[in-house]
């Protein structure tokens, strides 16, 4: 399957997003939008100074009387035309007031306030109007956004205190291979596992909750076991998806009754990654075992599936300009490790697909179509964690 298909078919495994719920802003972070944010209320929801300074009203000079602060009522009475009220930043404008002059601007002299504003003070200066941002009933976000610190600091300025989002998607991420060791310098014939504290958080970060990881031993019926029987919407494994002498992931999943959605895929590295459907609906997604390849897999499959399952919008492609040539793969797609220059982006060394330290220095993977990129030509920009 073409490494765009593939993806595709992904993202349409997961358009089944959960019932939305509703949760305190507290617990939304990260999670997704399932309905617009709308606003609750105008902002600002009164006339505010945006200096701090004096409110004054109709033409100077004027006489000042008074001080308002942040978070006290304006009064009922308007303000008088000559007269000024020392204001702060974010407090309620008086009736009647015409615009603030700011504090360095003003000029007192004796019982009067002068202007020295270069140019004059204009009508409105320095004035936040009622409903600048938005109106009561205005769409903010769309469905689908993902919710970040700046979405919950919009939405507790327009007034709400909760929020309706989409259920995280719940993963088990399962680490396959008698070889792997969590800690410590490799002993002979092993190898660290760097896949578990690579792909954790990034899972997270696409919107899922990890229940957990696990090293899985290669044996057909502890793998079969551990398919049948956990509780996550998705797994995701690592290794175990070619056709070596311990290579059971295949066989487990006829053994649980799956359907193979993808396997295989013409991307390298990674190409022989896998997406599978089990018959209570949940999914495995199963990468390669060597690092840069299970990266390759993890934005081919397992992150356009779980945004999908998350509620999240699709984003639209990154596109920058190749400095340099970048080669291609004869009939497959390369997924290259590259940063950014003033040029454009450039490839890094080390992208097999054992190694991460190319990946590493990476602020993103170009997407080569087979045959190539030549220099100047845009190429598609996927993140990285």
């Amino acid at each position: 399957m073409t490494w765009e298909r593939a993806r595709e078919a992904a993202r349409r495994a997961g358009r089944r997003p959960a019932e939305p719920l509703r949760v305190d802003l507290a617990d939304a972070l990260d999670r997704t939008l399932a309905e617009p944010l709308t606003a609750l209320t105008d902002l600002p929801a009164f006339d505010t100074s945006a200096m701090d300074g004096w409110a004054v009203a109709g033409p100077g000079p004027w006489r000042p009387a008074g001080r308002l602060l942040a978070g006290e009522p304006a009064g009922a009475g308007p303000l008088p035309d000559g007269a000024a009220v020392e204001i702060a930043t974010g407090a309620q404008l008086p009736p009647g007031a015409t615009a603030v002059l700011r504090r360095e601007h003003g000029r007192p002299d004796g019982a009067l306030l002068h202007d020295r504003t270069p140019g004059g003070l204009a009508p409105g200066q320095d004035v936040r109007p009622r409903g600048q941002e938005c109106h009561r009933g205005d769409r903010l976000l769309p469905a689908g956004t993902r919710v970040g610190p700046s979405v919950l600091g919009l939405a507790a300025a327009c007034g709400h205190d909760r929020l309706a989002v989409h259920r995280r998607p719940t993963v088990d991420l399962l680490v396959l291979g008698d070889e792997l060791q969590e800690s410590g310098l490799p002993r002979p014939g092993m190898v660290r596992d760097a896949l578990g504290p690579l792909l954790q958080p990034w899972l997270c970060a696409a919107g899922a909750e990890v229940l957990g990881r696990r090293s899985v031993r290669d044996d057909f019926d502890l793998l079969r076991d551990a398919v049948r029987h956990s509780p996550a919407d998705v797994l995701v494994t690592t290794g175990g998806t070619a056709a070596g002498p311990v290579d059971f992931l295949h066989r487990a999943l006829g053994a649980a009754g799956a359907r193979l959605l993808v396997d295989g895929v013409a991307v390298r590295p990674g190409h022989p990654m896998l997406l599978a459907e089990l018959p209570d609906g949940r999914h495995l997604v199963g990468l390669p075992g060597n690092p840069l390849a299970a990266v390759a897999g993890t934005v081919t499959l397992a992150l356009p599936l779980l945004h999908a399952l998350a509620g999240r919008a699709a984003a639209g492609p990154c596109v920058a300009p190749a400095a340099e040539a970048l080669a291609g793969h004869p009939q497959d797609t390369r997924l290259v490790p590259v940063r950014r220059t003033v040029r454009g982006v450039v490839g890094l060394a080390f992208d097999g697909p054992a190694m991460l330290r190319g990946l590493a220095l990476a602020e993103a993977l170009a997407v080569v179509p087979p045959g190539g990129v030549p220099a100047g030509a845009p190429v598609e920009l996927l993140p990285v964690p």
